[in-house]
């Protein structure tokens, strides 16, 4: 067997491991940022539903975004069996494999929005439904060989097919389910229900951070020029640069240095180099790692002020940093680095690549969001509401929906205290 196929799968499959681990990342990054009464409940509910997506990934997910069809939808492959597939350059599976961690990365961030509030019926329900009519179109469009791809749009790891995908349906969420119990106050004010783990998601973050080399780099599918080394020297840089710009605007306008704001800077940066990884010179990529940090401070404090109650910040980490990323091919990509489209606006390109790129945010954006909103909207009929009852979410979900608590020795120990109700079940400030 050719060598170089071997090396490529090897490299692809190294990079999906990467890739799947980034849902122990998340897992840490929402638990720890929301509170102790549902930790047990949001970790779990994230391997499940990542279950639930590879099941349907495999059913019809790959079909819809990489079989036969037309320029709006893939019709074939379903069921996919572990084929090979011609001019590829490497392992079928291999490649399956690694779209579909792709696919579930969308999904866990789209759950972003359901945080703290929903029922675990809804997760899964919407799981089913996300992977089939929500992802699927858009990934097709852009990698799949369809309508966007056809004009040129540049997108190499999925600022907008993963990331603005699973922001704009957490979007939709956010709106159907409303604020938490507490969250704002009646003039308006809100209120700071705080993460219970800054470590849980400084981890988060260090685990994102390393397993983006996967998603980014892996997507050279191939060890040919090592190229896949530049591509992760500027996804490093980004986040780096993130980082920085998010300190140094919270600290000139908060007076302090934020530790979470700091940390949602990395991610910041991350979301906004996956699209213009391997497109871009090493300094443009700091550049935009840099105004991710920056648009993500006041991405969301905006949102906050719109009394959109987004817990770990889903729609500023991979909506706003998304759209950006995106768009910054249109001023960035060089003649020399652009395989797919044109140069950008910097470097003689002209607003042809930018437009392109603002189409299709624009569209992405909105169908994902529509196609959710509207989902989430039946879904609430059929299932008698999609949010638990003020009783259980002032319990706290991992009691009211599984029965137990995931931090299960602190409860003994402060109920022996006498002080469980006010360790767990803080009575949350309402709107007064």
């Amino acid at each position: 067997m050719d060598t170089t196929f071997l090396m490529n799968s090897l490299w692809v499959m190294i990079s999906a491991v990467l890739v799947i681990l980034m849902i122990g990342g998340f897992i840490l990054l929402e638990t720890g940022s929301t509170r102790m009464k549902n930790a047990g409940h949001i970790a779990g509910k994230t391997i499940l539903t990542f279950a639930i997506g590879s099941i349907m990934f495999w059913i019809v997910g790959y079909g819809l975004i990489f079989g036969e069809g037309n320029s709006l939808i893939g019709l074939s492959d379903f069921f996919y069996s572990g084929y090979d597939v011609e001019g590829l350059g490497l392992s079928g599976a291999v490649f399956f494999l690694f779209q579909l961690a792709f696919s579930g990365i969308s999904l866990t961030i789209a759950f972003g929005g359901f945080a703290e509030r929903a029922k675990l019926g809804a997760y899964l329900v919407f799981a089913v439904l996300f992977s089939i009519i929500v992802y699927p179109p858009i990934a097709h469009w852009i990698w799949g060989g369809g309508w966007l791809a056809e004009h040129g749009k540049q997108d190499f790891a999925g600022s907008t097919v993963v990331h603005l995908t699973g922001a704009m349906a957490a979007f939709a969420a956010t709106i159907i389910l409303k604020p938490r119990i507490g969250k704002y106050n009646k003039d308006g004010s809100a209120n700071n229900l705080a993460g219970h783990n800054q470590v849980f998601t400084a981890l988060s973050v260090l685990l994102l951070w390393i397993g983006w080399f996967g998603f980014n780099a892996g997507s050279t599918i191939s060890v040919d020029n090592a190229f896949f080394g530049f591509v992760a020297v500027n996804t490093n840089l980004a986040a780096g640069a993130g980082v920085i710009a998010a300190l140094i605007i919270s600290w000139i306008a908060l007076g302090k240095a934020d530790v979470p704001m700091m940390l949602n800077g990395a991610l910041a940066g991350l979301v906004a180099i996956t699209a213009s990884c391997a497109f871009v010179e090493t300094w443009a990529a700091v550049v935009i790692g840099f105004i991710a940090g920056i648009l993500v401070f006041y991405s969301i404090r905006f949102f906050e002020k719109m009394k959109i109650d987004d817990p770990i910040a889903a729609l500023s980490v991979h909506g706003t940093a998304g759209i950006w990323g995106t768009l910054s091919t249109g001023f960035f990509a060089t003649p020399e680095l652009a395989s797919v489209g044109q140069p950008g606006l910097f470097y003689g390109g002209g607003l042809h690549q930018l437009g392109v790129q603002a189409l299709g945010v624009f569209v992405c954006g909105v169908f994902a969001f529509l196609v959710s909103f509207i989902l989430l909207k039946i879904m609430k009929a059929a299932m008698n509401g999609l949010r638990v009852t003020e009783e259980e979410e002032i319990i706290g979900l991992d009691m009211s929906e599984h029965g137990s608590y995931g931090y299960p020795e602190i409860v003994k120990a402060e109920g022996a205290a006498g002080k469980r109700e006010n360790l767990l079940h803080p009575e949350p400030k309402l709107n007064t």
